[in-house]
C-alpha cells in the first residue's frame, strides 16, 4: 500500500506472454473487484478508503488524527495510527473538515481526561497494519493491534454499519467522542445521552469550514450497554445518563462475553428526532452483513452504467476506481421526511426527490457535472432543485456548499454553469423559470467580484486578487447564462451575456500571448511578471496557477481567442510550448496545489484539464491526441498516490472516465464533446435504460494512440467532436487508430 508513485505503462496494451486473456471459461469478475478505494489516499489525492454508497449521507471511514494538509479526508496512506471512525467525511478535497461522531472500539477502560486533544495524546489511538486492512465499494476492515479488535464498516443512503470483533474480551467497548475535530473544524457544542441500554442519541454542533455545521445522532447498539463512563469538558461525570458542554463523549462498555457487536449511526442537520426515524427506516431492520451485500449491488448497478473491455486488469482498475469515484458526491442532506438545515438555520422541505449538499461546483462543473447529466440525470434534477433551494435562502447560487452551509470557496459563480448545462442538455426536471431568475440573478448582483467586473468590463488588478482567473471565469458564466436565455427565448438577455461574456479579451497581452492582470484605466499591466510565478491566493492574479496555467480558460470562444494569438499556427506553438516548457514554478509562496506537471501544464489542478483538447479547434487534433494519452499514461496509476492532485469530489476521476473512452466535455455547456485517443478496445455507456452508445477501438495501443479516421453509426465522421445529442440518442463510435498522425482527419 505504501509503495511509491509508478505510472502504468501503456506499452502493457500490447498483449504478450504475461499480459493474456482469461481464459473464456472463467467467472467475469463484479465490477466492484476491480475498485481499489486506496487509490487517492496517498500523495495529495485527499480520499478516504471508508464504506459508503453512491451519493450516500453517510461515509463512516478511519481517522488517522493527524493534522496537516494530506489529512483533509482523515486519513492518508502513509500513517499507521487509527483514532476511530468518524461517520462524515470528503473525499479529495483541499480543505480538511467533518469527520463528525468519532467511534473507536477498545478492550480497556479508558483515562477521559484527554477527550478532543491533539493525537499525541488522545488516550485511545491504535497502532495498524495495511497488510491486515481491506476496502472496497461498500465494506472497509482493518485490525487494530493494540486493542486487538477488529472492525468492519459498511453503510446504505442513511446508515453507517460498524461491526466491531473483540479478540481479548477483558472489558469489550466503544470511545465517542464528540470533541475530535478535522483540520480547520472545532466543536462549540455538544452532548449525548443515553435513552436505554441499547440506543444513545445526541449531537455535535462545530464551526470550521462549515461555519453552522449542525449533526445529529442515533446510535443502536446489538449487544445493551452494561456501564457508562461519560466526560464533558475535561471532567468525568458519574453516575449520569446524559451530558451537555463543547467537548462531550463517553466511554460504553458490554458484558465481559462480548464476541461481537453491530453499531449503527444515523445522522441528521435537523434534529434527534429525524436522525432516530432515518435509523428506524434504514437501519433497524438491517443486519451488518445484509447492508454490506446492498451496498455491493449498488455499487455493481452504478459501475455497469459503463462496461469496457481491454486484457489489462490495471486499466480496468484504475477505470473503474475512477469511475467509483465520481459516484461519492454530491451527497444526501435531506432526511427520510424531506427535512433538511440551511445555513441561517431555517428548515427547509423537499417533498419531491432528495436535496444534496457537498457541492464542489468550481471542480465538478468541468468534468464531474457533465458525467452525471449523462449517468445520472433524474438525479441531476434533485441536485439542481437543492441549488435553488439554497438560492432561495441567500438570494444567490451556491459556490461550495458543505453540509448546508456556503463556503465561498474558489472563484467563479459555477452553480451558473452546471444548471445552463443541464438545461440545454434538455434535463428539466426542476423549476426552469426559477432555475434562469437565479443564474441571471446570481450573475447581476455585486458580490465576489461582480460590482467591478460589471463597472470596467473586467476586473482591474488592483481591485482583487485573483483577477485574471476571476475575470474568466465570469465570462465562462456570462456565456452559460446567455446559452440559457437563448434556450428560453429571452433574446435582450441572450445579447447583454453575450456581450459581457467577452470579457476575457480585455487581459489578452498579444505581447507574450498570456492573460495578465490590468489597470482600471486599461493602461498598463501588472508589473513585474513572470508567466511561472505563483503565490497562493493572495498578492496574485491567479488562482492556485500562473499565468501559464490560467490563460487558456477561453472555453466558450475557442475561434477567437485562436485568432487573438494570430492564428492557428500561433496558437499550437504557443499550446505546445505549455507542455514543454520547463517545469520551474518561481515564488516564496507556490501554490501546493500546482501538482502533475507536464512542463507547465499541471494536471493536479482543475484549470488546467480542458487545455490539451484545445488543439482540435486549431486544426491540429493530433496534438491533442498525443496530450491526452501522455496526460492518462503518466498522471494516473494503481498505487495509492495514483492521482496527481486533489479528486476534488469526482473531478479528477471524471476526466479519467471520459478521457479513457475518447471524448471530452471541453466547453461543457457547448453540448459538443471534444474527441481525444480512446484506451480502450470497446466501450458501451447505458445513456437510458434501453440505450447504449457503443465505442470501438480495436486497434488501439500504446502505439496506435492517432485517430486515422472515425465513423458514427458507420457514417464516416470528418470533425472532432460529437454532440450530446448523438450521444443519447446511442449508437456506436468507430475509431481506426494508428502509429502515425492523420494530419487530414478532422479538419
Amino acid at each position: 500500500m505504501t509503495k511509491p508513485f509508478f505510472p502504468i505503462c501503456f506499452a502493457l496494451l500490447v498483449v504478450s506472454t504475461s499480459c493474456e486473456e482469461k481464459e473464456q471459461t472463467e467467472v467475469p469478475k463484479k465490477l466492484t473487484e476491480y475498485v481499489d478505494p486506496f487509490i487517492g489516499t496517498g500523495g495529495h489525492g485527499h480520499t478516504f478508503p471508508g464504506a459508503t454508497v453512491p451519493f450516500g449521507m453517510v461515509q463512516p471511514s478511519p481517522d488517522n488524527g493527524t493534522v496537516g494538509w494530506d489529512w483533509c479526508s482523515g486519513y492518508h496512506i502513509t500513517d499507521s495510527v487509527i483514532s476511530g471512525f468518524g461517520q462524515l467525511h470528503l473525499s479529495g478535497t483541499g480543505i480538511g473538515d467533518l469527520a463528525d461522531i468519532l467511534l473507536m472500539p477498545t478492550n480497556t477502560q479508558i483515562n477521559l481526561l484527554h477527550f478532543g486533544k491533539s493525537r499525541d495524546s488522545l488516550p485511545y489511538t491504535s497502532s495498524f497494519s495495511h497488510t491486515k486492512e481491506q476496502a472496497k465499494p461498500g465494506y472497509y476492515s482493518v485490525d487494530l493491534e493494540d486493542p486487538e479488535v477488529s472492525v468492519e464498516l459498511s453503510s446504505n443512503s442513511h446508515v453507517a454499519f460498524h461491526r466491531y470483533t473483540y479478540s481479548k474480551k477483558q472489558q469489550p467497548s466503544f470511545i465517542l467522542d464528540l470533541g475530535y475535530a478535522v483540520n480547520w473544524d472545532a466543536p462549540v457544542e455538544s452532548g449525548l445521552t443515553l435513552e436505554n441500554a441499547n440506543l444513545l442519541v445526541g449531537y455535535r454542533h462545530s464551526t470550521g469550514w462549515a461555519r453552522n455545521q449542525k449533526v445529529f445522532f442515533a446510535i443502536t447498539t446489538s449487544v445493551p450497554i452494561e456501564n457508562t463512563v461519560l466526560v464533558k469538558d475535561g471532567q468525568v461525570e458519574n453516575s449520569v445518563k446524559s451530558v451537555d458542554g463543547i467537548k462531550t463523549g463517553g466511554q460504553f462498555f458490554f458484558p465481559s462475553n462480548t464476541d461481537s457487536v453491530e453499531v449503527k449511526v444515523a445522522v441528521s442537520s435537523v434534529s434527534i428526532a429525524n436522525a432516530k426515524e432515518n435509523l428506524a427506516t434504514y437501519g433497524n431492520e438491517k443486519s451488518f452483513d445484509s447492508a454490506k451485500k446492498e451496498a455491493e449491488e449498488d455499487w455493481n448497478t452504478i459501475l455497469s452504467k459503463i462496461q469496457v473491455e481491454t486484457p489489462l486488469d490495471s486499466l480496468k482498475t484504475i477505470f473503474y476506481t475512477a469511475l467509483y469515484h465520481t459516484q461519492l458526491a454530491p451527497v444526501l442532506f435531506s432526511d427520510v421526511n424531506g427535512q433538511f438545515r440551511l445555513q441561517n438555520d431555517s428548515i427547509g422541505t423537499q417533498k419531491d426527490g432528495d436535496v444534496y449538499s457537498t457541492l464542489s461546483l468550481w471542480d465538478t462543473f468541468r468534468a464531474e457535472n457533465p458525467l452525471l447529466n449523462i449517468l445520472e440525470p433524474e438525479r441531476v434534477n434533485d441536485m439542481i432543485s437543492s441549488m435553488l433551494a439554497y438560492y432561495d435562502e441567500q438570494g444567490r447560487l451556491p459556490v461550495w456548499t458543505l453540509y448546508g452551509n456556503e463556503t465561498n470557496t474558489m472563484t467563479g459563480n459555477h452553480g451558473v454553469s452546471v444548471i445552463a448545462e443541464a438545461y440545454v442538455k434538455g434535463i428539466r426536471g426542476y423549476d426552469a423559470e426559477k432555475a434562469y431568475e437565479a443564474i441571471k440573478a446570481t450573475m447581476m448582483g455585486d458580490l465576489r467580484g461582480l460590482e467591478p467586473y460589471k463597472e470596467y468590463g473586467f476586473i482591474p488588478y488592483t481591485k482583487l486578487d485573483e483577477s485574471v482567473t476571476i475575470t474568466l471565469e465570469f465570462a465562462y458564466n456570462d456565456w452559460c447564462v446567455a446559452q440559457m436565455a437563448k434556450s428560453m427565448g429571452k433574446d435582450e438577455d441572450y445579447a447583454h451575456f453575450m456581450k459581457r461574456s467577452e470579457a476575457y479579451q480585455y487581459l489578452f497581452d498579444a505581447e507574450t500571448g498570456f492573460m495578465r492582470g490590468k489597470s482600471e484605466d486599461e493602461k498598463s499591466w501588472n508589473e513585474p511578471f513572470d508567466p511561472k510565478y505563483s503565490s497562493h491566493r493572495e498578492h496574485t492574479d491567479y488562482t492556485e496557477g500562473n499565468a501559464w496555467q490560467h490563460s487558456w480558460f477561453v472555453l466558450h470562444d475557442v475561434p477567437n481567442f485562436v485568432k487573438l494569438h494570430g492564428g492557428d499556427e500561433a496558437f499550437t506553438q504557443k499550446l505546445e510550448q505549455l507542455f514543454t516548457e520547463t517545469s520551474e514554478i518561481k515564488g516564496d509562496n507556490v501554490s501546493v496545489d500546482i501538482s502533475g506537471l507536464i512542463g507547465q501544464y499541471a494536471h493536479g489542478n482543475e484549470p488546467s484539464h480542458h487545455i490539451a483538447y484545445m488543439f482540435n479547434k486549431a486544426k491540429k487534433p493530433w496534438k491533442t491526441q498525443h496530450w491526452v494519452r501522455e496526460i492518462l499514461n503518466t498522471q494516473y496509476s494503481t498505487q495509492p498516490d495514483g492521482l496527481s492532485g486533489n479528486e476534488d469530489c469526482g473531478q479528477m476521476s471524471a476526466w479519467y472516465v471520459f478521457s479513457s473512452l475518447g471524448f471530452y466535455p471541453m466547453n461543457p455547456a457547448s453540448k459538443q464533446y471534444e474527441l481525444g485517443s480512446p484506451i480502450f478496445e470497446k466501450a458501451s455507456i447505458a445513456v437510458s435504460e434501453t440505450e447504449h452508445f457503443t465505442i470501438k477501438a480495436p486497434n488501439t495501443s500504446s502505439i496506435n494512440k492517432y485517430i486515422q479516421s472515425v465513423r458514427l453509426n458507420g457514417k464516416p465522421l470528418q470533425r472532432t467532436f460529437i454532440t450530446h445529442e448523438e450521444l443519447m440518442a446511442g449508437g456506436t463510435l468507430e475509431f481506426e487508430m494508428g502509429a502515425e498522425p492523420n494530419k487530414n482527419w478532422g479538419l
